[in-house]
């Protein structure tokens, strides 16, 4: 079950504003050979999304200007980004919170506080998996 891809390698879009925690996430995805995205805010986040289409976002809902939620929304509503999956990332553990994701349109929903890389890992390819095609 390594993770060997069909023709190409996944793009990942990680957008959080904590700079050392994007080049955390960053660092374990391309270990797992991924190609990845990063960027520190919303709008960047957007700018990102639309211009490279990656495979998969994973974003923080704290973020300035625009949060996870609004990124969500609007990657849900632009034509080229709206099937893309996206994991939302946050240190809330709190169901209203989850609820609220869901309601924005991610596919999945990851507390900061994964216990280990692989849990991240996870759900990135469970994500990637359901999305293929």
């Amino acid at each position: 079950m390594s993770g060997s891809s069909e023709a190409s390698v996944a793009t990942i879009l990680v957008a959080d504003d904590d700079k050392d925690f994007v080049g955390y996430v960053k660092f374990r995805l391309e270990r797992e050979g991924y190609c990845v995205l990063a960027a520190n805010n919303g709008d960047e986040a957007l700018e990102l999304a639309v211009e490279h289409r990656p495979d998969l976002a994973v974003i923080d809902v704290r973020m300035p200007s625009l949060d996870g939620f609004a990124v969500t929304r609007q990657i849900r509503a632009n034509e080229v980004t709206r099937h893309m999956p996206v994991i939302l990332l946050t240190g809330e553990a709190d169901d209203e919170y989850r609820s609220l994701g869901y309601e924005a349109g991610a596919t999945g929903y990851l507390t900061k506080s994964f216990s280990e890389p692989k849990e991240l890992v996870s759900h990135v390819r469970s994500a990637l998996e359901g999305h293929s095609g």
